[in-house]
């Protein structure tokens, strides 16, 4: 996908705010720009900073994304026990993101747990944007084995940080977009570390390795190739997400009621 970086930076306000953003929140910036723009409408814009009247942190759920009528979309009643496939076809849709992402590494041969850790990468992104790894892995940790939720957690840090073993480059894009003279935060610097003496590295590492590379705007994606997948790895509570008491139940609830004022 071409990205024109005028109006990349015209989503991010004024100049003077651009420039006091640190990196991962300009490649944040980046990523939630083009995941937006594959699932824009057609011959949809951008929103433009002016008048903005939402912080840009603000999950995709809560504001109106792109051109179009003049407030969000009526959403669809979620069942009374929803499921996964449920916020996948009623909250998340068209995900065309991670959905790319997980058909690669379905394509290329990545174990179940690799596939579906691509496929959960960045849905938090519906609730919120900063620190996505972190909410990520919280939002699925119950319900999914232990070292997806870390690979989710952890793959955050290591986009800046390339692996020559896997294939895995500094983007280019990063360096067009955002300059080549720049050093992480501290604490992405710091979760890099850790994750890269970690037994589970490679978990989180493939996950950019089928990440950044997943924003083919015609690419034709679908849930169906992934439903065995979630079935034998993801454990779908009896009440439905959000209604079964875990600690983060509440974060499904706001997922799947964010027109709820209070």
């Amino acid at each position: 996908m071409q990205v024109d970086r005028r109006t990349l930076l015209a989503t991010l306000g004024a100049t003077a705010a651009i420039e006091t953003m640190p990196s991962e929140a300009l490649a944040d910036a980046l990523e939630h720009y083009l995941s937006d723009q594959l699932d824009q409408t057609p011959g949809a814009q951008q929103a433009p900073a002016v008048g903005r009247t939402f912080r840009r942190g603000v999950g995709s759920l809560f504001v109106l994304q792109g051109g179009g009528p003049a407030a969000p979309k009526q959403l669809e009643p979620m069942p009374p026990k929803p499921t996964l496939l449920d916020f996948f076809r009623l909250r998340f849709a068209p995900a065309n993101h991670v959905l790319q992402s997980a058909t690669r590494a379905m394509k290329t041969g990545m174990s179940e747990e690799t596939i579906l850790a691509c496929l959960l990468h960045d849905v938090v992104l519906n609730l919120i944007k900063p620190d996505h790894g972190w909410w990520g892995a919280q939002l699925v940790e119950p319900y999914v084995p232990e070292k997806v939720s870390w690979a989710i957690r952890y793959h955050q840090a290591l986009r800046f940080y390339p692996d020559p073993s896997v294939g895995y480059e500094y983007p280019e894009m990063y360096h067009s977009l955002f300059g080549r003279d720049y050093t992480p935060s501290p604490h992405i610097e710091a979760a890099y570390k850790y994750a890269r003496n970690h037994k589970w590295y490679m978990e989180a590492r493939l996950i950019t390795v089928n990440d950044l590379y997943s924003f083919d705007p015609n690419a034709k994606v679908s849930i169906e190739p992934f439903i065995d997948i979630i079935g034998r790895h993801f454990k779908q509570p009896k009440e439905g997400l959000g209604n079964d008491n875990s600690p983060v139940a509440h974060m499904w609830r706001t997922i799947a009621n964010p027109d709820q004022p209070l």
